[in-house]
């Protein structure tokens, strides 16, 4: 089984909703720290959401009360609900793990470790 993999990208009109899936091994659900990494060509890898073991999230200010990042413990599933997505939020999304981390706390602009990633999944937002 792989560590990571995505789910749920599509192509959404600005406004819209989508919701990714991340299902995760059992080792890796346990990191202490896992969340959401986007890259739009041309860009850096940046942080979008992040959550620990203990349910605290964190959120990059481009998608702050957007986004919700959440677990399902029971299915081992990192999830992200994307709501009033805009034309910029076009990106491959890649759910991340990251067992080292002693902070989970979200950097703008910044990718701490998270060497455990997901092959990625498309999201366009285009009218």
């Amino acid at each position: 089984q792989a560590q990571l993999e995505e789910s749920g990208g599509g192509s959404v009109q600005p406004g819209g909703s989508l919701r990714l899936s991340c299902t995760a091994s059992t080792d890796t659900y346990r990191s202490y720290c896992m969340g959401w990494l986007r890259q739009s060509p041309g860009k850096e890898l940046e942080p979008v959401a992040q959550i620990d073991s203990d349910g605290h999230s964190y959120y990059a200010s481009a998608v702050k009360g957007r986004f919700t990042i959440s677990k399902d413990n029971a299915k081992k599933l990192l999830l992200l609900q994307m709501d009033s997505l805009e034309p910029e939020d076009t990106a491959t999304y890649y759910c991340a793990a990251d067992s080292t981390l002693i902070d989970c706390t979200l950097v703008d602009g910044y990718v701490f470790g998270f060497d455990v990633r997901g092959q990625g999944t498309q999201v366009t937002v285009s009218s």
